[in-house]
């Protein structure tokens, strides 16, 4: 196990967690060791980070520095190995169990010791720059800036010089030189999220700052040479985007080197146990006790579909803690999912019509939940009079087509049903 030291009683009184422990932890990492003991190991000794294990009726962490003490009923439930990979790698990497996730992990440690760039396909939430960061962190540019961009949330008009950088007085507003994100990260790692939504204009002169390994800022004769690695991630088939024209071809096959795909959670069920586990000791109020996660509670996170992926997980997580308050572990009645979310297995979400229909009746509703209702019916109505093509749709509407994907997508994610388009 990479990183961690078992006392001779731990592996002699805790051999079964050791045993389901190993296969886990061999492809797992993490930045500062730790030693796995038993309770009844001398505590001299212990200024390092330990988790020390014992058995007793009831699960339960209690947290000391970066260690701390679990305790657990059952060394075969699953419940008992996921607190214990989730105090072992929270804040120090990925956290995982399934076998798919655990292959990509150590896939992307091997990965981290070149530069080649890569490209990580998934959907949205289901930690793509978790993973990027983790590239980042096992490489040789460790010590230098990691940068994350969503090219999504910049606007077209600024995501040029945001990205390149521009010189005083380049354009309207610039009254200062701006460095750009390639030269902020000059020496270590640039995430480029969600590439599929940069503009076709940016996707040339990217390719060229990927070949030459130079940037030219808005406003400059000269290009600056630069040493960035890359690191692209997008939530949409882009062979696909390729086909249609809206990716370019030679930048694809530029970021395509090696491609990494990103599971959705719903098919990675191995990983809801720990990640549950991690998001309780990522957001439990400092001072409070941290809650066990019922067998009963987790049997129900392992049946639900996860249309929003560890990201609606987190949510999740964080309500079940509000819910749970003052009491020794989070169960079944203290599960709520997002309301909005329909489970992939289950019957496509209901029309824009429909949902407005059932929100009137329930009566008052959030502003915000009208105006997104609102305007997915002005796409839904724009989109079927062009015939679904989201170029033409998105003129009528006076927004780029970027902002109209952007919009579907978000949809999506909300369980309102409206036209994709083409």
């Amino acid at each position: 196990m990479d990183g961690i030291t078992k006392s001779a009683n731990f592996s002699r009184v805790h051999s079964t967690i050791e045993a389901r422990m190993a296969g886990i932890a061999s492809s797992l990492f993490m930045e500062r060791p730790v030693t796995l003991a038993d309770e009844s190991d001398l505590a001299a000794g212990r200024d390092a980070r330990t988790i020390t294990l014992a058995r007793g009726e009831q699960g339960r962490i209690e947290l000391a520095g970066s260690g701390g003490r679990l305790t657990y009923a059952d060394p075969i439930a699953e419940s008992s190995i996921a607190a214990l990979v989730a105090m072992t790698y929270s804040g120090q990497g990925p956290v995982a169990a399934d076998p798919a996730s655990l292959s990509i992990i150590a896939l992307a440690d091997r990965l981290a010791r070149t530069d080649i760039p890569v490209l990580i396909n998934g959907p949205t939430g289901t930690g793509k720059e978790v993973l990027s960061n983790f590239i980042h962190r096992r490489s040789e540019r460790k010590d230098k800036p990691f940068i994350a961009v969503n090219c999504a949330a910049i606007p077209e008009t600024m995501l040029e010089a945001m990205l390149f950088g521009h010189e005083k007085g380049s354009f309207t507003g610039a009254n200062a030189a701006g460095e750009g994100f390639f030269r902020a990260a000059d020496g270590g790692t640039l995430l480029l999220d969600e590439i599929a939504e940069m503009p076709l204009s940016l996707q040339a002169k990217l390719l060229r700052a990927l070949q030459e390994g130079e940037v030219v800022p808005i406003g400059a004769t000269r290009p600056i040479k630069v040493d960035v690695r890359i690191i692209a991630c997008a939530n949409r088939d882009l062979p696909h985007e390729v086909a249609e024209g809206r990716f370019r071809a030679d930048l694809y096959y530029r970021l395509n080197v090696f491609p990494i795909e990103m599971l959705p959670l719903r098919e990675r069920r191995a990983d809801i146990a720990p990640l549950a586990f991690t998001m309780v000791l990522r957001h439990v109020a400092k001072g409070d006790a941290v809650p066990w996660i019922s067998d009963a509670a987790l049997a129900v996170l392992g049946d639900y579909a996860w249309p929003g992926n560890v990201r609606e997980l987190e949510n999740v997580m964080r309500r079940a803690l509000l819910l749970s308050q003052g009491k020794p572990a989070i169960e079944e009645e203290h599960i709520i999912f997002d309301m909005t979310a329909r489970a992939v297995e289950k019957p496509a979400p209901a029309p824009v019509a429909d949902i407005a229909t059932a929100a009137a009746t329930r009566g008052p509703a959030k502003l915000s939940k009208i105006v997104q209702i609102s305007e997915a019916r002005a796409i839904m109505d724009a989109l079927e009079s062009v015939g679904g093509h989201r170029a033409n749709a998105a003129r009528a509407l006076g927004i780029s087509e970027r902002t109209l994907r952007y919009r579907l997508a978000s949809f999506r994610e909300a369980g309102i049903a409206v036209g994709a388009g083409r």
